[in-house]
């Protein structure tokens, strides 16, 4: 029975969507993860300290600027949309050049799916 001004019934949520949802939830974690990692691994290789700080979100970033030898108030810069594009890929460049590596390894972290992968060569490479 339907009462005046009574809401409509809720649609339901096909489950495709909840599935799609924590797939991306799930991914998103894995990629995380890894990233966290590598920081981790690359603060260690660079005798940096604080490296469990890669496990923590902003405090990772921070803890790229002190492996590039940027000065920590980087930070708000990388947080700047698009001003944080152009930080990211010079604290990249850092990082590289902090692990003997070329510093236009750097620049390839602009470009979908290789960035990837050049944290995982950054922190597992001799």
């Amino acid at each position: 029975m339907e009462y005046e001004g009574m809401p409509p019934e809720m649609p339901q949520i096909e489950p495709a969507f909840w599935a799609a949802w924590a797939a991306s939830w799930l991914l998103w974690l894995i990629i995380y993860i890894w990233f966290a990692i590598c920081l981790m691994n690359i603060a260690k290789k660079t005798n940096t300290p604080n490296a469990w700080l890669a496990w923590i979100p902003f405090a990772n970033l921070y803890l790229m600027c002190v492996i590039a030898g940027k000065p920590g108030w980087w930070l708000i810069l990388l947080l700047i949309p698009f001003v944080n594009i152009i930080i990211g890929i010079i604290v990249w460049m850092g990082i590289a050049k902090a692990r003997g590596k070329p510093d236009w390894i750097g620049i390839l972290m602009i470009i979908p799916f290789v960035n990837l992968i050049i944290p995982g060569y950054l922190a597992f490479s001799k």
